[in-house]
């Protein structure tokens, strides 16, 4: 069996079980890929699978390997396989719990229709940090919120991952944006288009927040408490990290939806033409070689980063 280098999680801890070492090269099957990796980049979904918080959602056997981002060229393809050839540049975003072979690795092997060609207009650093956090704000706001135009949408967590690809949609829909950042953000979430920016250490939100369609809550708990009273009567608050309460989007006339994200080769080909033109930039704010996964997963942990962090295999 053929060997490639990949970072491995062989029991449940702290960043100190990524092991970067050895691992089974893997082939493609039916309507599959096999990427040669170049980059892959690290969301928060990857370390809490590695600390052991989502093992009841999704068991994952051990040994795996985390990584739900990649960006790569396609090395091999299966049989079925129609829209890729050996050679296109890729970025996808596959279902790494599906056998535990994520995109921390030299190789990874997807379904055709995870992937998509990535975009022209950048490399594949900037093209890995792109598909988990954009397709979460594609299909929180479209999918279902039902952005339109002249909408007014609050975003929490408008300068991290999903929040910034969030903006960046919104604004591309025509709709009217507020988002809450730390201090050290607010001229960032300016330059990403938002009319009104909130500090969250100096205001609470809901003391000027008035009447918004839609709420985007990446951010749960209390934060997501206080969200129902600035909504209008049949908006909506999207959570990507809690499951609202229904009885008090009830009890304010309004609606509530919780999802996570899930595999589209489609709207990743929709996201790629947004990037190509210019109307969507991800933000790339530190890229680590995959030997130093380890400390990938310390700065994701600490959270309040502006840009992703990537990891470069080649």
């Amino acid at each position: 069996m053929e060997k490639m280098k990949a970072v491995q999680v062989h029991n449940y801890g702290g960043p100190e079980v990524l092991r970067f070492e050895d691992a089974p090269r893997p082939a493609p099957g039916p309507g599959e890929l096999l990427i040669r990796v170049h980059a892959a980049s690290v969301n928060a979904i990857d370390w809490k699978a590695r600390a052991g918080y989502l093992k009841n959602v999704f068991p994952l056997p051990l040994p795996y390997i985390p990584g739900w981002d990649v960006s790569g060229m396609v090395e091999a393809i299966g049989p079925g396989v129609s829209k890729f050839k050996k050679g296109d540049e890729v970025y996808a975003r596959p279902d790494g719990a599906r056998n535990g072979n994520g995109t921390y690795a030299e190789y990874v092997v997807v379904k055709e229709t995870e992937a998509a060609l990535k975009p022209k207009s950048i490399d594949h650093v900037h093209a890995a940090a792109i598909p988990v956090v954009a397709l979460t704000a594609w299909q929180a706001l479209f999918d279902q919120a039902g952005l339109s135009e002249g909408q007014k949408i609050l975003i929490h967590g408008a300068a991290g991952g999903v929040g910034s690809f969030a903006v960046q949609l919104a604004k591309w829909k025509g709709a009217h944006v507020i988002g809450t950042a730390s201090g050290q953000n607010q001229a960032f979430l300016r330059d990403l288009g938002v009319e009104e920016p909130i500090d969250y250490e100096k205001t609470r939100f809901e003391d000027v927040v008035r009447a918004v369609d839609v709420v985007l809550d990446t951010l749960g708990g209390d934060t997501q408490n206080r969200s129902w009273k600035v909504l209008n009567k049949g908006g909506i608050l999207v959570s990507i990290v809690a499951p609202p309460s229904a009885e008090e989007a009830g009890k304010h006339g309004v609606r509530s939806a919780f999802f996570s994200a899930h595999p589209s080769s489609s709207q990743l080909s929709e996201i790629a033409k947004l990037v190509d033109a210019g109307k969507l930039k991800p933000i790339v704010e530190t890229v680590l070689p995959l030997s130093e996964a380890r400390r990938a997963h310390e700065l994701s942990e600490k959270g309040h980063a502006r840009g992703k962090t990537v990891l470069k295999v080649a």
